[in-house]
């Protein structure tokens, strides 16, 4: 986070409200102190909407968005599934709170952290009595390894081995090696 450079006016209206707030002044008294009519004058539960921090951001097709380096899940529902590509607001309180909106309704939803996400000790011995079924598991996927014929992609068209290898076109050491053989086996009879 930046500075915030407040003139002194500015400031004692943030006290002003600040009490309000708290309970320490009712609207009616902060608007007196103020120097507001009673249409400037803001209810105290509207007081957090105008002092937090407001962005929009894309839901993704999970309904998924990214907020401050953390994940964000909304809850699936009429409301959340029609949100795929589109923006939510996202609302962060002065108090920590935070809140997902469109059109001005609250989404319910869960805040992950990637930093978070460590697996503990308990959660790894919870999860070694499944050791017989994966070994069982692993014994059938062996079975049906054995019978499986992997062909090659040339098989698709008809080729099969014949054992000989080629030698390339008929180069000029071919066709020496070749005479000298063809020689060879005429002297012999």
């Amino acid at each position: 986070m930046g500075w915030v450079v407040m003139s002194e006016h500015e400031l004692h209206r943030l006290e002003v409200l600040a009490q309000v707030d708290d309970g320490r002044l009712t609207v009616d008294n902060a608007a007196e102190l103020l120097a507001l009519t009673c249409r400037q004058s803001v209810a105290t539960d509207r007081l957090a909407e105008i002092f937090c921090l407001r962005n929009k951001h894309y839901v993704s097709k999970d309904l998924t968005l990214k907020y401050d380096h953390k994940r964000i899940r909304l809850e699936v529902n009429d409301l959340t599934r029609g949100l795929v590509g589109k923006h939510a607001d996202t609302y962060e309180f002065p108090d920590g709170r935070f809140q997902n909106r469109h059109k001005g309704i609250a989404l319910p939803c869960t805040i992950v952290d990637p930093q978070q996400q460590r697996v503990t000790h308990p959660a790894i011995t919870d999860n070694k009595h499944l050791g017989a079924v994966l070994a069982h598991i692993k014994a059938e996927q062996d079975k049906a390894a054995d019978n499986v014929e992997v062909r090659p992609e040339s098989a698709r068209d008809g080729y099969r081995k014949n054992g000989r290898r080629n030698k390339g076109w008929n180069s000029r050491a071919d066709r020496k090696q070749n005479a000298e053989r063809k020689a060879s086996q005429d002297c012999d009879m």
